[in-house]
Parts: structure tokens; sequence; C-alpha cells
């Protein structure tokens, strides 16, 4: 019988190759800066926030909404010195704040109105007129739909 492979994905794990290991441990070092950084934002600019990156002491943070983004640039000193008494943070000195909006929406569903007795009287008057069969035929079914 064949052994089952193990899908353990964890960086402490060391029989999985080593760029692997790696990869799990940035992306374990940047969930915890995540975390640290909407820690210091203020409650209300939480939601749709996400840390991009610190790069020679400039943090990128991003938002979903350019109201968003506008608040956390006007409110940036004071966000600033909160993420300054992480000593993670110890050295960064500039807020660069991107606007990226959500990638997937859920959208609601159109709900088709039905016709008017009216509109649908006058559709199957233009149906009884028009030569074109599959025309007519669509006409109809379009007719049919009367809200009652």
């Amino acid at each position: 019988m064949k052994k089952k492979t193990g899908l353990d994905l964890n960086p402490r794990n060391h029989t999985k190759d080593s760029s692997l290991r790696a990869l799990l441990a940035k992306a374990e070092t940047h969930g915890d800066a995540e975390r640290r950084v909407l820690a210091a934002l203020p409650a209300e600019l939480v939601a749709g926030t996400r840390f991009v990156s610190v790069h020679e002491g400039d943090m990128v943070i991003s938002s979903q909404s350019s109201t968003g983004a506008s608040q956390l640039r006007f409110r940036q000193h004071e966000i600033m010195a909160r993420l300054r008494q992480d000593s993670l943070f110890e050295f960064v000195w500039r807020l660069k704040v991107k606007v990226a909006p959500a990638r997937h929406k859920s959208r609601a569903l159109a709900e088709k109105a039905p016709l008017s007795r009216e509109n649908a009287r006058l559709l199957k008057e233009e149906a009884g007129h028009t030569k074109d069969k599959q025309l007519r035929e669509v006409l109809e079914k379009l007719a049919s739909h009367v809200r009652d």
C-alpha cells in the first residue's frame, strides 16, 4: 500500500524543501507584522486596511476605499507614534497609503421586474404585427411575464 503524503505546511517541518520553508516563514512573519499594524490603527480604520510592506523606513499599507485611505493619511502621525512603540517598527519613518479596492465583491442578484398588463398587451400587439417568426416567439414569451 502506498504511503500517504504529508501535507503539513509548517515552517518548522524540516522534511520539506528549504525554499518552501523559507516562503512559509516569510508568510508567517508578514502575518505577524500585519496583526501588529492593525492593532496600532484606530478601531474605525481597521476594516478594509491591509499591511503591504516595510522597506528602508517606508511602510506601505492599503485601504479598500479612497475615504479610508484619506483618513489613514490624515491620522498618520498618530498611527506612526503607536507603531514606533513596537520594536519591529522602530525605524519606520514614513507611511505610504495606497488604495486597493477589494477584488471579490458579492453582487446582489438582479431581480427581474414583471411587466405591467399594459406593457404585456403592447408586446403581444407588436408580436401580432411582425413577420419574423423567431422575433414573434420572443415577444410573446416576454409578454407572458405579466405582474399579477
